[in-house]
């Protein structure tokens, strides 16, 4: 499986329609049908640069549909955030690949 993370820090000015705009923005990118879910996290450490920090976990099914997401999808979707917080938002993605899994079970 490979992780499509987004890493968005947001102005404090913008924070609450943003806020509200990722969340209906979610849902748009796992309707593709490339992923089979999301996490979004507040992240917990204090940026220099001031705002507020957030990350968003696509899971993709696999390479190839995070690369048709990538030829297909991803420049539409992208732009609907450039137009509204393009001066207040800063982002950059990386990709992960999951290594392996591991769960604590305690009876």
């Amino acid at each position: 499986m490979i992780i499509y993370n987004i890493t968005v820090n947001i102005e404090d000015s913008a924070h609450d329609d943003w806020l509200i705009w990722i969340k209906q923005h979610i849902p748009k990118v796992l309707a593709t049908g490339k992923f089979d879910g999301a996490t979004f996290s507040k992240v917990l450490v204090e940026e220099e640069m001031g705002g507020q920090t957030y990350s968003i976990q696509y899971r993709s099914y696999s390479r190839e549909a995070l690369d048709k997401y990538y030829q297909e999808d991803a420049d539409t979707l992208r732009q609907e955030g450039l137009k509204k917080f393009a001066d207040k938002m800063l982002a950059f993605r990386t990709e992960l690949e999951v290594v392996d899994t591991y769960a604590v079970n305690f009876k």
